[in-house]
């Protein structure tokens, strides 16, 4: 039991001096985002390769999660004689929670995984080393633009996951359970307020700015070689995956 209890209070310790470097890590970015030149040029390549280049994985999960959350919902409403409300029940559950949150998971593993395991390597071949002797700040030529790239292109993102999942809803609802089409957008139009809409934007820039910063700070703690950039993109699609659950709840409550 002492054990037990030792184990428990030595992780709550870690957690929270993890936690505490983060924060601060996260200031030292805001510092320099703030007082110093952006380099535009790494920060529209950046939003290239963390965001356009996402957006085939992004449509395909929402077309079928989409798919699969709608067809739930029809069968369910329609028992009840409820099979009006579908659009409007599809499209706050896309515009809330479905997209930003899956838009979130999936960025995450794509696009946290790449950047803890390049500045990962970056660091054990000791090129961010170089770029200090070159009186380059890593964290300005590195992080910053990884940082601006996720907080504009997350968002875009988020819209291109709730339009494409609020469509394949349609499709199952007209398709399999044969519901008026001009029921299905009239309920949503009914339902939906530009506060919903804006509320999952809102929630896709939290999650961009949480996972550059924690992706960015694990793999520039890399050690150990290889072994050691392996360990720290693990860590950053874990920890970045739970704190986008953890803040989702804390923001859901707050917006809605």
């Amino acid at each position: 039991m002492k054990r037990m209890a030792f184990f428990l209070g030595n992780s709550i310790i870690q957690f929270f001096e993890e936690l505490g470097k983060i924060t601060s890590f996260f200031g030292k970015t805001l510092y320099v985002l703030i007082t110093q030149p952006i380099h535009w040029r790494q920060t529209v390549d950046q939003m290239k390769r963390l965001g356009t280049d996402s957006i085939s994985i992004t449509v395909v999960t929402a077309l079928f999660v989409g798919m699969a959350f709608t067809l739930q919902v029809v069968r369910e409403f329609l028992k009840f004689g409820a099979g009006k409300m579908i659009g409007g029940v599809v499209g706050l559950a896309f515009w809330r929670e479905l997209g930003p949150l899956m838009t979130g998971v999936v960025v995450s593993g794509r696009v946290g995984a790449a950047i803890a395991a390049e500045l990962g390597t970056m660091k054990v071949t000791e090129q961010v080393e170089a770029l200090e002797s070159m009186s380059q700040d890593p964290i300005r030529y590195l992080v910053v633009p990884r940082l601006i790239a996720l907080t504009v292109m997350l968002p875009l993102l988020v819209g291109i996951a709730d339009v494409v999942g609020f469509f394949a809803g349609f499709g199952i609802s007209v398709g399999i359970g044969r519901i008026n089409p001009y029921l299905y957008f009239d309920s949503a139009r009914s339902m939906l307020r530009v506060s919903d809409i804006m509320g999952g934007l809102l929630k896709g820039c939290f999650f961009g700015g949480l996972i550059a910063i924690i992706s960015s700070y694990m793999g520039l703690g890399a050690k150990s070689g290889a072994k050691g950039v392996g360990q720290v993109t693990i860590r950053a699609v874990v920890v970045s995956l739970v704190v986008i659950f953890v803040v989702n709840y804390f923001l859901s409550s707050s917006l809605f």
